[in-house]
């Protein structure tokens, strides 16, 4: 069982990231979070891995609304 979406594309990292970020604006989402695992990985433990990013998406007014529920 996969808890996550995947999908290949043919495009270099920083434009599928870049892709990714404004199709997500597009839809009334914006990044509210990201992190660079692989950065964070090489300051706090010294290793090596490939380019990984997880963005966290949200839509503003949405967020508002439930936090106010």
């Amino acid at each position: 069982m996969s808890y996550y979406y995947s999908k290949t594309l043919n495009l270099s990292f920083d434009k599928a990231i870049a892709g990714v970020t404004e199709e997500l604006k597009k839809e009334g989402l914006g990044i509210l979070t990201d992190i660079d695992v692989k950065a964070a990985l090489k300051k706090k433990l010294d290793v090596d891995f490939r380019k990984y990013r997880i963005l966290g998406a949200c839509n503003p007014p949405f967020a508002y609304k439930a936090l106010q529920a």
